[in-house]
C-alpha cells in the first residue's frame, strides 16, 4: 500500500457538540426536583409548560427557571431535551393527564389495600403517543397485581403497565433533603445510578455501620462515588480542621 492510498482520519467524522447550549429548569410532569433541560429555539418563561422527551417516550413539563446559556459539557449529552412549548391542545392534554393520574392513585390505592397487595404506590402517569397508564411502586418482595391490573384496565379502558422500581429510584422521583442540607444528588444532578461500594481496611472496619452514610432511601449515599480513596482516615489519624495555636 502505498502513501497516497493509506486513510486518514477526518476530523468530520467525529462526532460535534456545540460550544454552548441554551437550557431551562423544568419540573417534570410538575413533580419533583427541578431538572435542567436542553431548548433549542423556543421562547420560554417561568410558569410555561413543554413538551419533553424523556425515556424514549413524549411527556410534559413546567417551567420552573428562565432559560441561560451555559458552556457544553460532555454530561450534557443526556440531558432531557425540550420538543416545544406547549401549545393549547398540548395542554388541554395536559389538564386531562394530571386528572387521569389523581384519578389513579386514588383507585390503585384503594383496589391495593382491598386486595392486601404489600405495595408503595409512587407515581402514575399517562403517554402523548399512546393510551397507557403507568404505575410505578416499590415493594419488598414479588406482587402477584394480575387482578389490579384487570380492574385498573377495566376502570381507565387503557393498557396498564405496572413498574416496580428501587428505593433509590423512588428517591429520585420525589426528591427531598438530606443530611448534609442539600436537595439529594439522584434528584438534583446525577443521570443514572452506579453501583455505590465502600472497600474498607482492617482499621475502619469501625466505620461499616455509620448511619451517616446511608441516604433517604435506605441505601448508602450516592455522594460517596465522589470521595477520595483513602477516604474516610481513621479517627485517631484525623487532624482539626482548624490548629489553635496556644503559645
Amino acid at each position: 500500500m502505498t502513501e497516497s492510498t493509506i486513510p486518514t482520519p477526518n476530523p468530520h467524522d467525529e462526532e460535534s457538540y456545540p460550544e454552548v447550549v441554551t437550557i431551562v429548569g423544568v419540573k417534570v410532569r410538575d413533580e419533583g426536583e427541578v431538572k435542567q433541560a436542553r431548548v433549542d429555539g423556543a421562547s420560554l418563561e417561568v410558569g410555561d409548560w413543554v413538551v419533553l422527551e424523556l425515556d424514549n417516550d413524549v411527556t410534559y413539563g413546567k417551567v420552573y427557571s428562565a432559560p441561560q446559556v451555559l458552556p457544553f459539557i460532555p454530561p450534557m449529552r443526556v440531558m432531557k431535551s425540550v420538543l416545544r412549548k406547549a401549545t393549547s391542545e398540548d395542554e388541554a392534554n395536559i389538564a386531562s393527564q394530571q386528572k387521569i393520574a389523581k384519578s389513579g392513585k386514588e383507585f390503585c390505592r384503594e383496589r391495593a389495600e382491598a386486595l392486601g397487595l404489600q405495595m408503595k404506590l409512587v407515581e402514575v402517569y399517562g403517554s402523548f403517543q399512546r393510551r397507557i397508564l403507568t404505575f410505578c411502586y416499590t415493594a419488598e418482595s414479588r406482587v402477584d397485581f394480575r387482578q389490579l391490573v384487570k380492574d385498573l384496565a377495566k376502570h381507565f379502558s387503557c393498557r396498564i403497565e405496572m413498574r416496580q422500581i428501587s428505593s433509590r429510584e423512588e428517591a429520585r422521583r420525589i426528591s427531598g433533603v438530606d443530611t448534609c442540607g442539600l436537595v439529594l444528588c439522584c434528584a438534583s444532578f446525577l443521570s443514572d445510578f452506579k453501583p455505590v461500594n465502600l472497600k474498607l481496611s482492617r482499621k475502619e472496619s469501625a466505620w461499616g455501620n455509620d448511619t451517616h452514610r446511608i441516604g433517604v432511601c435506605g441505601r448508602l449515599k450516592c455522594c460517596l462515588m465522589f470521595e477520595q480513596d483513602d477516604w474516610p482516615l481513621p479517627r485517631s489519624s484525623r487532624s482539626p480542621l482548624i490548629q489553635v495555636n496556644r503559645s
